[in-house]
């Protein structure tokens, strides 16, 4: 499936550390443990859950997919970074993400059989929505980041936001129906492309700017700290105060329905955790945990399907609960079992990304992937 790397984990990870930012690798690890803990917990666990652990591990809904999808657009960015590609070369280019589009849908729709709250196929979408804009002007990835959160409101007053959901139990009730599928993926499915594009533009924004500067990451947090800041004064405003109950709704959602304030104040944590790992990586890159957390960064794909398969079965195995592809109706795990559990998979997981790597170049569906679009 994948051409042998050279002997060596460290070897093999220190190889390629030239031709990227290590930081953007670290936060692709982060994000990946960040899906482990709010996944283990949503089937498992609950977010209702108001002990300090609990609420500790609500910090992280919508955080983790957010600079997930975010930095799969840097991704795209800097793999088309290049400002004067002829042609012929635009051309394949577009086919690579077009194909790759096509294998994450396939990918994505075979694990909502199994998992429904999938993003793959949603990031398919937004693949075909970058491909679209791929050699414009950056400027146009923002106006398309707004245009994008202009529609999905656009749409809340045309298609009530409830429409296909059971939220008793996070089902989506006709999602395998073309009107359901098309409104799941679009509009009121767990990442549509409206609004959630607009972190993948967003994203594509910041890897077209010059990050070898090394000023830029202290600007780019400071701008994602008033950003996270002021959003989270308006919602902690908003949720003590006498406002009518739709504005207060409004201010203090969280992730279902992914209104302006949540998507502004995930978009200021994302700036603020990428530029702050990028700062960071410039100081640690040569360290042994730094090169292999940031070799598990770049395996987010096999890992991310992987927790949702057998980290979810081994879950239900070692808490004895069931695992029913909806919100388990067995008693809530502890958080701090929940969080145990995604710590010692995350270094699992980042176990078998250092044994994996003394033999391959790149992670199991990585490179089939990679296969499949050329």
């Amino acid at each position: 499936m994948q051409g042998k790397a050279h002997p060596g984990t460290l070897s093999k990870i220190r190889s390629t550390m030239n031709q990227r930012v290590i930081g953007f690798d670290l936060a692709r690890a982060y994000a990946i443990l960040g899906m482990f803990i709010v996944n283990f917990n949503t089937v498992f666990g609950s977010f209702q859950d108001t002990s300090p652990m609990g609420t500790f591990l609500s910090l992280f809904n919508g955080n983790s997919s957010s600079v997930f999808v975010i930095l799969a657009g840097m991704g795209v960015a800097l793999m088309t970074g290049k400002a004067d590609y002829p042609k012929a070369e635009r051309d394949r280019l577009k086919g690579i993400i077009l194909k790759r589009s096509a294998f994450l849908f396939v990918a994505g729709i075979l694990v909502n059989l199994w998992w429904p709250a999938d993003i793959l196929h949603f990031y398919a979408g937004y693949l075909h929505v970058a491909a679209a804009m791929l050699f414009l002007p950056k400027r146009f990835f923002l106006w398309g980041a707004g245009a994008a959160v202009l529609i999905f409101h656009v749409l809340l007053a045309i298609v009530p936001y409830e429409t296909g959901w059971n939220f008793d139990t996070l089902a989506y009730t006709d999602f395998w129906t073309v009107p359901g599928f098309l409104r799941n993926t679009l509009y009121n499915g767990w990442n549509p492309i409206f609004p959630w594009v607009a972190y993948f533009l967003a994203g594509m924004w910041l890897g077209r700017l010059n990050w070898a500067d090394t000023r830029l990451p202290g600007r780019v947090f400071l701008a994602g700290a008033c950003l996270y800041l002021v959003t989270t004064g308006l919602q902690m405003y908003a949720g003590g105060s006498s406002l009518p109950d739709e504005v207060r709704f409004y201010f203090t959602a969280d992730y279902l329905p992914p209104f302006l304030p949540f998507m502004l104040n995930t978009t200021g944590f994302g700036l603020m955790l990428i530029a702050g790992c990028i700062a960071l990586g410039r100081r640690v890159e040569h360290k042994r945990v730094a090169q292999v957390l940031a070799a598990t960064g770049r395996m987010t794909l096999t890992h991310y399907v992987q927790h949702l398969t057998l980290g979810l079965v081994l879950l239900s195995v070692f808490s004895g609960h069931t695992y029913t592809g909806h919100l388990a109706k067995e008693a809530a795990l502890a958080p701090v079992y929940i969080l145990g559990f995604a710590v010692v998979y995350f270094a699992a997981s980042c176990a078998f990304t250092a044994v994996w790597l003394k033999k391959y170049n790149h992670g199991p569906l990585e490179g089939l992937m990679r296969k499949v679009s050329g």
